[in-house]
């Protein structure tokens, strides 16, 4: 025999809420669906609440958490080299291989015959002076760029090895 099916109509945060439901015997399901709601509209408001606050109050209120609760931003990142699997178990993940952005140039050798020509080229690719450049070559190895992008030292290597030097990017 069918249940008599009935509407209730309640309101939460100022949000009217109608639930539907038969007889007694989905009351349990009714109220869990109630419970839901009154949650979704307080998380909403709560979300309101932070997006209102200046930088200060939510430094403030990210200290008092992480000294309340005993937890910081870092302990909800993953783990490094695991990866939830299919069965739930840790999976090794693949190493990250990062590709380099900063290269060095080192200068590894200069002939005899060409050390006026790669002064003068290490005095343009740098901001030395003559003596420093003279006393750079007669060093050797040493770095000639530090830190550049792989199109600039490449390009002074270029430029070096056209004035007879032997360099390197590292």
């Amino acid at each position: 025999m069918p249940a008599a099916s009935r509407t209730r109509r309640s309101e939460f945060g100022g949000e009217k809420v109608q639930i539907r439901g038969r007889d007694s015997s989905y009351g349990g399901r009714r109220r869990s669906l109630v419970a839901r709601a009154s949650a979704v509209v307080d998380i909403e408001k709560l979300v309101q609440d932070v997006k209102s606050l200046t930088l200060e109050q939510a430094r403030i209120l990210t200290d008092r958490l992480q000294e309340e609760l005993g937890v910081t931003a870092a302990s909800f990142a993953p783990a490094a080299g695991a990866a939830p699997g299919a069965g739930g178990a840790a999976v090794e993940a693949a190493p990250v291989v990062e590709e380099k952005t900063e290269f060095d140039l080192f200068l590894d050798e200069v002939p005899s015959s060409a050390r006026i020509a790669v002064i003068k080229a290490v005095r343009s690719l740098t901001s030395l002076g003559l003596k420093e450049a003279k006393d750079l070559i007669e060093s050797l190895p040493k770095k000639v760029k530090e830190a550049v992008a792989k199109e600039e030292a490449e390009e002074a290597k270029k430029t070096l090895e056209a004035a007879g030097a032997k360099c390197s990017v590292k």
